[in-house]
């Protein structure tokens, strides 16, 4: 019976992420040009020739292991000094190849703008955008939805903790929504074939997030959480790893290292092409190891927290393996945790009837977790 479930749900989440025709292979590139936005990195030296594979994934191992152990310094940042609420129309953003399927309601919404501490050449990106969902109280969360999320996306669930009295600050990710470059549809470059801007990528999240914290601690909120989906469940456990204010955590869709996702993970095969030929599963591993969850574990224990760690039993994109390596992690270290596995996949998740109960573990967990 399991195997004829397994085998439902294996098709099911084989039409979602196939469904989507604008996935684009891009060229691997080593993006070493990023690296030297970084202070951490800058001690180690960019071999001659960047034409040599052996030269430059030694190089990038280098790299890596600077961050790892300067973790601190390297995701450290200033607070903004233009934070402002703007008012205006809420868009979509459509992300698929399809036309989209939600038809908005002419509405308006409250947006949290500062320019992000981390620069990079796009303007758009470099305007942080977070809708506003306010509630009166000292509880708010940061919220980061998955990896090529639409502009709407979550919101109904930032609607779910108004009601429990929350706050939150549902955030665009670097290069997602209005953050996009101009010409892109999909927020290609927050992951990507090229090795430093992903990296770079990563290190404006975390700085954004903790922006939003600052900001939301200037409005009067002093205990502070954050839930993230998917790409957002890694930027925000790398979060909670560095910035002691995040005391409740929700990781939703959990996996151990960025590189395992990404040459494993079904809607990461375009990516994957991209850069095979030139690096193999362990180097891909190693080279993302900087923004990778399961070598900050040791950072994130430093202060108390709590965290809800959700994964799916058939998830194709973060495969159940790793999801149970970080689990046990947890568990191993004695972290105060709670760990749910749901009967479906990726996308599935996203589907009713498998939102819904997301969305009840999710809400249930904040509410017990504020109230001590």
């Amino acid at each position: 019976m399991r195997s004829r479930y397994q085998r439902w749900i294996y098709r099911w989440e084989d039409r979602l992420t196939s469904r989507d025709t604008n996935r684009i292979v891009r060229p691997m590139e080593w993006g070493s040009d990023w690296a030297e936005r970084w202070p951490v990195a800058d001690i180690i030296r960019l071999p001659q020739d960047e034409n040599d594979p052996a030269a430059m994934i030694a190089y990038w191992s280098a790299v890596n292991e600077r961050i790892i152990t300067n973790s601190d310094d390297f995701y450290d940042y200033q607070t903004p000094a233009d934070f402002r609420l703007e008012t205006r129309k809420v868009e979509l953003f459509h992300t698929g190849s399809q036309p989209p399927t939600k038809k908005l309601k002419e509405h308006y919404g409250e947006f949290l703008r500062f320019t992000s501490a981390v620069d990079t050449p796009y303007p758009e990106n470099n305007l942080m955008n977070a809708r506003w969902f306010p509630a009166d109280g000292q509880r708010a969360v940061v919220v980061l939805p998955q990896w090529n999320a639409d502009g709407v996306s979550q919101n109904g669930l930032c609607r779910i903790f108004n009601k429990l009295g929350i706050a939150a600050l549902r955030m665009s990710m670097p290069y997602h929504d209005i953050r996009r470059p101009e010409g892109f549809t999909r927020a290609d470059y927050a992951v990507s074939a090229n090795i430093g801007r992903t990296i770079h990528s990563v290190k404006q999240g975390i700085a954004d997030i903790r922006s939003c914290l600052d900001w939301l601690e200037q409005q009067g909120y002093t205990k502070l959480g954050i839930v993230g989906t998917s790409l957002g469940s890694c930027y925000a456990f790398i979060a909670a790893a560095h910035d002691p204010r995040i005391a409740v955590n929700v990781f939703n869709h959990a996996s151990t290292t960025f590189g395992d996702v990404v040459w494993t993970g079904q809607s990461t095969r375009h990516i994957r092409k991209g850069v095979e030929g030139i690096l193999n599963h362990d180097q891909m591993r190693d080279i993302w190891m900087c923004i990778s969850p399961m070598v900050y574990f040791q950072k994130f224990h430093r202060w108390p927290k709590k965290s809800l760690m959700i994964y799916g039993r058939y998830d194709l994109t973060f495969l159940p393996e790793f999801s149970m390596q970080a689990a046990a992690e947890f568990l191993k270290r004695g972290l105060d945790t709670t760990i749910k596995a749901l009967p479906c996949g990726h996308y599935t998740l996203g589907e009713t009837p498998y939102k819904y109960v997301d969305a009840w573990h999710i809400s249930r967990f904040l509410a017990k977790a504020f109230a001590g």
